[in-house]
């Protein structure tokens, strides 16, 4: 799988995040307007550009983002580690990620994100004979909540959970929750800036002692952030404090791309 965000589009969202235009870009990275503007359309330029000069300007990390623009990309993510977790992609205009996670013994099982379609979560549950307990939203954005319907249907009792101030009382998020499924546990913490009720979930007790896995929503990406349709400084924040403050180890699945890491997005993420 390929990053969400490619070169251009990191730039984009950088230039929104502080307010540089594209005319100061351009110059800073050493090309024309015309040649910035390409570059930040497609991820490519044929000239050299000057990350030294263009990375600050931005408020990024001139390492990192070079590093991008010459290929990085997660490791590949072995699910073994973690056999009762499984990642659906589903697509209607973009390509959205939502997380099924299931207690191998109770068989109760948790969705994250309903995506454009639920028949693949569907699917999965009939043919591991599982119940679904809890449904959790990270954001309630139209791609992530598009098949709640479908999902809610075929399972009326699965528990609803996010961090929505229109949701009723007893389907909000609170900071202290526990959930227990079977012997997994999943705990919140908000993640707001993308969105006003952006939310990471945390599930950890897997067995065999692997890593917990942060499902994060929008607020990051591999090598990249959520547009900061709330808050630029809130997302960022937001995400030093919360998500990249857990284990290196930690797996973090994000809403669109792939798969990737706390020490990975700490050591490549130009953002931080």
């Amino acid at each position: 799988m390929t990053l969400e965000d490619h070169l251009g589009d990191i730039l984009k969202k950088a230039r929104a995040m502080s307010g540089v235009s594209g005319a100061a870009a351009a110059g800073a990275a050493g090309l024309s307007e015309a040649e910035f503007s390409a570059l930040e359309e497609t991820g490519q330029s044929a000239k050299k550009i000057t990350f030294s000069a263009l990375a600050p300007l931005l408020g990024l990390d001139p390492a990192k983002l070079e590093g991008l623009a010459n290929g990085w990309l997660p490791a590949r993510k072995d699910l073994g580690l973690w056999r009762e977790l499984r990642c659906f992609t589903t697509t209607e205009g973009i390509a959205v990620n939502n997380y099924l996670v299931w207690d191998e013994v109770s068989r109760e099982a948790a969705l994250f994100d309903s995506g454009w379609d639920a028949a693949p979560a569907l699917k999965t549950i009939e043919e591991n004979q599982l119940v679904l307990r809890h449904i959790f939203i990270t954001h309630t954005h139209q791609d992530h909540v598009a098949a709640l319907g479908a999902l809610r249907q075929a399972f009326p009792k699965a528990r609803l959970h996010s961090s929505s101030r229109h949701a009723p009382v007893d389907q909000r998020n609170r900071p202290n929750d526990f959930i227990h499924l079977g012997s997994l546990r999943i705990t919140n913490r908000d993640t707001p800036g993308h969105a006003e009720d952006g939310v990471t979930y945390i599930v950890g007790t897997w067995p065999e002692d692997a890593p917990h896995v942060a499902i994060v929503g929008d607020a990051l990406f591999a090598g990249s952030i959520g547009r900061g349709n709330q808050s630029w400084e809130l997302a960022r924040e937001k995400v030093r404090r919360q998500i990249l403050s857990l284990p290196p180890e930690t797996l973090i699945c994000p809403g669109h791309g792939p798969l990737t890491s706390v020490a990975e997005e700490t050591a490549h993420n130009p953002f931080f």
